[in-house]
């Protein structure tokens, strides 16, 4: 298995959605818990709402479980992916990382219980026509790079595929990073069995490209200095249909100056999305703490500078 879509879901129509008829909605078992209805499908998963099995009808749904689909069971690639996913999550406690509550991943069926998060992703919201304020963006970013310094700390493990497709968020802005398949750490080769297409390419980081052994925090932090681009600015630093040309601006071309498409932005702010986007790892990672302190100090500015400033 050579190449994937990314393991991303859009659960903003999941929370929303009106429940049909208790009776007619559920679909079968995974372990302990009920299958209600099946929400989302990717290439590797399905995604079903679900309570315990034992509770009542009448409970609300407030739980989601991921089964691994069928045809994925005797391909060890997608359950090495599959069981890594399970690990960080049930590894790493944190307010901004999808926690695993139980799963099965010996052998078939596979599933993962998780909570049933409320919201949309990051990638629904912009497309959706939300411009973020400055203050917001910080905020949004700050969290994101919260929950990579809990999976860092935790397992010394990289996210793997930070994109706006993988940044959940709930109504009153919470951020929860999920889809943590593509989790890795240094050295380990484990990102390169499923190769992304282009949505992940738009973020990912140009020693990745090369080789995946490269990936460390730094990594992370590229694609999110990229997402944290396009929330500022509207647009990604590189965007092409061509993937050899998407690699080829991400390892050798200086993305726009980000000034130039928000003339107002803060120097401050501009000059640490060009660090995040450095195209050496050497140069540009900084450590969580760093990164957390800075945008800490950036938010607390917007509120007490005028926009324009």
């Amino acid at each position: 298995m050579t190449t994937s879509v990314s393991e991303t879901t859009r659960l903003v129509k999941i929370a929303a959605a009106p429940e049909a008829p208790l009776r007619r909605k559920l679909v079968g078992r995974a372990g302990p818990w009920q299958l209600v209805r099946q929400v989302a499908e990717t290439t590797f998963a399905r995604l079903y709402t679900a309570r315990p099995a034992d509770a009542c009808e009448s409970q609300p749904v407030a739980y989601m479980v991921k089964m691994l689909r069928k045809e994925w069971w005797r391909d060890t690639s997608a359950i090495e992916m599959f069981r890594r996913e399970v690990m960080v999550g049930t590894k790493v406690s944190h307010p901004h990382v999808v926690p695993i509550l139980s799963a099965n991943v010996r052998q078939p069926p596979f599933y993962a219980a998780m909570p049933l998060l409320e919201g949309m992703t990051l990638r629904d919201r912009l497309d959706s026509g939300w411009v973020p304020g400055l203050s917001e963006v910080l905020w949004i970013v700050r969290q994101i790079a919260e929950g990579l310094a809990a999976i860092d700390d935790s397992v010394r493990m990289v996210h793997g595929d930070v994109k706006p497709e993988n940044v959940m968020i709930s109504s009153t802005g919470h951020v929860t990073l999920i889809d943590l398949g593509f989790a890795r750490g240094e050295g380990d080769d484990h990102g390169a069995m499923i190769r992304p297409v282009v949505g992940s390419l738009t973020y990912i980081a140009p020693e990745v490209v090369t080789s995946a052994y490269a990936a460390g925090p730094a990594s992370d932090q590229y694609s999110l200095g990229v997402v944290m681009y396009e929330m500022l600015s509207g647009r990604p630093p590189f965007t092409s249909q061509d993937p050899a040309e998407l690699v080829a601006q991400h390892r050798g071309q200086k993305p726009p100056c980000i000034r130039s498409l928000c003339p107002h932005m803060p120097k401050a702010v501009a000059s640490l999305v060009h660090t995040l986007l450095g195209k050496d790892p050497m140069r540009r990672g900084m450590s969580y703490r760093e990164l957390v302190e800075q945008l800490v100090r950036l938010e607390i500015d917007t509120f007490v500078l005028p926009k324009s400033a």
